[in-house]
Order: structure tokens, then sequence, then C-alpha cells
């Protein structure tokens, strides 16, 4: 059943800050194929202070179908959720701004949703990208060592999965388990798709449904990017008392091995030589093992981004997996604290580009 009257398809945005990226978006919207579909999209700026805002209502004034709603929680989790409710679609689809659109995403994510009768549909994350470090930054982002294997990493594959990038869902699938938790800054898409599977429904990814995304250009803000992801999993799991996959558990036990082994060797070093030793031997094995997979792993990245990606790749490699794993860390200590009420611009919560 149709929510409204002429509304067929919603499309949700949440935004701030994006005037890097905000008309291309725009423009890749406006793009879309919708001949004999009524459509909206609903867009929720989380009070921009670069011209966003600016930006978003000259469109809003040129296209009727754009609507702008004001999000003062400025996070994905309750821009989305304002979207969302304001809404009139049967079919809400969630679009980014750091991403564009085949001219016929919507229908395909929409002909997928009903021909296989799934909760959720999208595509796979697709990547483009200009100059060699942001080069492998998306080989990394596509590679099995960094991702631990999800499916939506993988641009072929077909089939049902655990979570795909931002999603197509009936109105009344969101209305039955509920919407993104504002609690959380990041990993609300993974926690939702977590809700809809143990609700009992399914999730399916089609290679048809294209977008692609523009990864972080830079070292820095690719360690900032997964530190939040690796803080926000731990609360993810305190919520459901599992983690969506194992894979998510891998880093963290990496860093925690490697700090007992530190730790132990500096304990020992003045006491115990047998100690310090044993505990040496075992740090010294460890690392060559990761350093021995950093560089295999880099290799077959390289022969598919290009062999110049293979100077940057291993410690591409390195600042996914450590800051994932230290911000996972980071999350123990604050739920060890019994807390997840942090300030918006603190390190844990301010998103950057």
């Amino acid at each position: 059943m149709i929510s409204d009257g002429s509304i067929t398809v919603s499309i949700v945005v949440a935004c701030r800050n994006e005037i890097a990226h905000i008309r291309r978006f725009l423009d890749s919207l406006f793009a879309q194929e919708m001949s004999g579909l009524h459509w909206e999209a609903v867009i929720a700026d989380g009070m921009s202070s670069d011209g966003t805002r600016e930006v978003l209502d000259e469109y809003a004034q040129i296209h009727r179908e754009v609507r702008i709603v004001s999000n003062p929680g400025r996070i994905v989790s309750t821009g989305l959720n304002m979207a969302i409710r304001a809404a009139r679609g049967r079919y809400i689809l969630r679009f980014d701004a750091h991403s564009y659109y085949s001219p016929d995403y919507c229908r395909k994510s929409i002909e997928t949703l009903e021909s296989t009768g799934a909760d959720n549909a999208g595509g796979p994350a697709r990547t483009r990208v200009n100059g060699i470090l942001e080069r492998a930054i998306a080989a990394a982002y596509h590679s099995r060592f960094s991702t631990g294997g999800a499916h939506f990493h993988d641009e072929t594959f077909e089939g049902w999965v655990d979570t795909v990038p931002y999603g197509c869902w009936r109105k009344e699938t969101l209305e039955r388990v509920g919407m993104f938790d504002e609690a959380l800054v990041r990993n609300q898409d993974d926690e939702l798709n977590l809700r809809i599977v143990r609700a009992g429904g399914r999730i399916w990814q089609s290679p048809a449904i294209v977008s692609w995304y523009s990864p972080r250009s830079t070292l820095s803000t690719l360690f900032k990017q997964y530190f939040q992801y690796g803080f926000w999993k731990v609360m993810v799991i305190r919520k459901h008392r599992v983690p969506g996959s194992w894979r998510h558990l891998v880093p963290i036990t990496f860093v925690i091995s490697n700090i007992i082994l530190l730790a132990g060797i500096a304990l020992a070093a003045a006491t115990r030589a047998d100690v310090f030793l044993t505990f040496s031997a075992l740090w010294l094995t460890m690392l060559g093992a990761y350093m021995l997979a950093l560089l295999a792993a880099s290799v077959l990245a390289a022969r598919r981004a290009g062999w110049e990606t293979l100077l940057y790749l291993p410690v591409v490699f390195a600042a996914y997996h450590l800051s994932y794993g230290v911000g996972f860390l980071a999350g123990l200590c604050v739920l060890f604290k019994h807390t997840t009420v942090l300030p918006p611009d603190s390190v844990f919560s301010r998103i950057s580009r």
C-alpha cells in the first residue's frame, strides 16, 4: 500500500558540510530514470556551515521533488530518521552524499527488492578515485585482507548477505524493525541490517545495482574513519550481545596480542632473561608473519590497482587494521566506564572528510 496517494519512492539523505561533493551528488540524483514513478528526495542537513545548505536550498527551489529538513543532531542516524519520518513513499532508498549513482539505481533496487522478496536490497561498494594513494586506499578497501571477506566489498557477488551499503526497503519494514539507532555515530547501517536479519528478514546484494563511493584520500582521514568504526562496533556488540560477524574481532585480537607481548618484554627486560627471550621470540614471530601477509596482500592488490600503488599498500593495509583495532580497544575502555555519552566534537564522534 502506498503511503501517499502520489508518492511511490522516497530517497532519504543525511549530510553535513559536503560543499566539495554536494553538487555532483545532486546532479547524480536528478539523473535517475524515474519516468512513471512518483518520487521525492528528503534531505536532512546537519546544520552545515560551509555553504552546503545554501546549495540544497538552491536545488529545492528548482526541483519540486526535493524537501530539506534540518537535523540538529548533526549525525547520520538522526538525519536519516528525520528524513524517513517525513518520507511519504512506499519504498525508501538511502543515498549518500559521498557517492554517485547509475541512472537506473533506483529502478534496479526496487526491482531486486520485489523479485527476491528481500527486506533490504543493495549493490556492492564500488570506488572511483584519482591519484596513487587514493588508488591504494581503494584497492585495500576491496581486499579480503583488510575487510575480512565482507561480500559488499566484492563487486561481482550476488546473493544473500549480512549487510549492504545504503539500502532499499519497504517503509513498512522500517516501521516493523525500527529505524536507525540514534545512539550510534558510526555503524548504524550495519546495526540496522543486523536487526533485520535477527528478526527473520533477508538482505540481497546485486551487482546490477550500481553506485560509486569516494573513499578517504589521505592516511590520516582513513585512520580517523576506521578508528571510529572500531569504536562504535563495540557499542553495537554491547547492544546485541554478539558481533555481527567474527571478522570484526580480528583487528582487536591483533592489537591486544601486540600490547600483551610488548608489555611482557618490557617487564621482563631487567629481571627475567628467559621470559624476556620467550616474549621477544613470540612477538617477532607474530610480527614477521604479519609482515609476510602484508606483503603478499599488497602484491595481489597492486596487480589489480597498478604496480605504482605497491609502495603505499603495506602502510594502507596497516592503517585499516591498526585504526580499527585501536578504536575497538578505545570502545572497550569507554564501555568499562559504562558510558557512551560523548561530546559531538570528540575524536569518537566528529565526522570529517
